[in-house]
């Protein structure tokens, strides 16, 4: 859970924008993104499938 405690002669604006950098580097947003439609657990095995793969391949390059 993200929170934000707004500081003394902070503006709203100002706590919005530090709550919006807090939540994108807790991951929350992207979690939220993946969860928002249903994913059969084979198309999740296959994109980590598909993600390894191209990942041995680019260390294979270097």
């Amino acid at each position: 859970m993200v929170k934000v405690i707004v500081r003394d002669r902070e503006t709203i604006q100002e706590a919005v924008r530090r709550f919006g950098k807090l939540v994108m580097r807790s991951g929350l947003k992207k979690e939220m993104r993946r969860r928002k439609y249903y994913e059969k657990p084979s198309d999740i095995k296959r994109r980590a499938r598909i993600r390894a793969e191209r990942r041995s391949m680019k260390s294979r390059l270097d």
